[in-house]
């Protein structure tokens, strides 16, 4: 599971900086970009850290120094060692000259990697702005942009404004894969709790994981449903130590747990009842 998710990841990244169809540029009569755009094929099968894919895509700028997809794709390095500045700063550029192509991008990993939970949003409520279309998903593919700007809003402290938005915008016929787990969670934490287990209950029947029988087992255990909670959290450990849990590589979920957490749920109930 671990590996798939990995894998997952990594592959979405490359895509979202693929290389672009050189010919279209040509085809459009933007020669500077055309040629921009072949130079630019030299990073190919180099690492993002290397001398020499950072050299082609700046052989690439020399040559046009408005090629949005140069400055995008240099970015990766900098947002994969964690130097926000330096990524900022690149992105910035991609964003000034495509805007409608790299907006959503910028506003996700200022969510995802550097928790610019502001920024997150302020990009994607103006891409939402400029556009009269479906603003999108995330990088990853895992969430749609609104519900990425929901859980920037509940990062605020701004759950109530967070669950208007998941409400008004969660596909019911194509749920993302977390999306009613997170719903959850913020049903639990504003108290609706036959809203909560209502909604774990349909997260269950999408993609059943450890953290959905955590946070469930914890609404039962407000209920003073007791065998509930037993049920629950013993569920969760199983999926927990069968991998069915939130994880990403690089950073911490939202809303994910530790084996701790559970545990540590456990034992505090065991003591109580001691």
């Amino acid at each position: 599971m671990k590996k798939f998710l990995f894998l997952t990841l990594l592959i979405s990244f490359e895509l979202a900086i693929a290389q672009p169809n050189c010919q279209a540029f040509l085809s459009a009569g933007d020669t500077l970009k055309y040629r921009a755009c072949e130079v630019a094929k030299a990073r190919l099968n180099h690492y993002q850290f290397s001398r020499h894919y950072q050299e082609a895509l700046d052989k690439a700028l020399a040559i046009d120094s408005t090629f949005a997809f140069a400055y995008r794709a240099k970015s990766t390095a900098y947002l994969k060692s964690g130097d926000f500045i330096t990524w900022m700063q690149l992105m910035n550029q991609a964003v000034k000259y495509d805007t409608l192509g790299q907006l959503e991008y910028r506003g996700w990993c200022r969510y995802q990697f550097f928790r610019d939970y502001q920024g997150a949003i302020s990009d994607i409520e103006l891409l939402d702005s400029l556009v009269d279309y479906d603003i999108g998903y995330s990088v990853n593919g895992d969430y749609h942009l609104h519900i990425g700007r929901a859980l920037c809003y509940k990062a605020l402290g701004q759950t109530k404004k967070a669950i208007e938005i998941i409400e008004a915008n969660l596909d019911e016929d194509f749920p993302g894969p977390y999306d009613y787990l997170h719903l959850g969670v913020m049903y639990l934490e504003t108290r609706q709790l036959d809203k909560a287990i209502a909604t774990f209950e349909k997260q269950q029947e999408i993609n059943d994981l450890a953290e959905n029988h955590y946070y469930l087992a914890l609404v039962y255990q407000q209920t003073g449903i007791q065998t509930k909670f037993d049920q629950h959290m013993m569920q969760a450990k199983e999926k927990y130590l069968e991998g069915y849990k939130l994880f990403d590589p690089y950073v911490e979920v939202m809303d994910q747990i530790y084996l701790e957490d559970i545990e540590s749920a456990l034992a505090d109930v065991q003591t109580q009842m001691d």
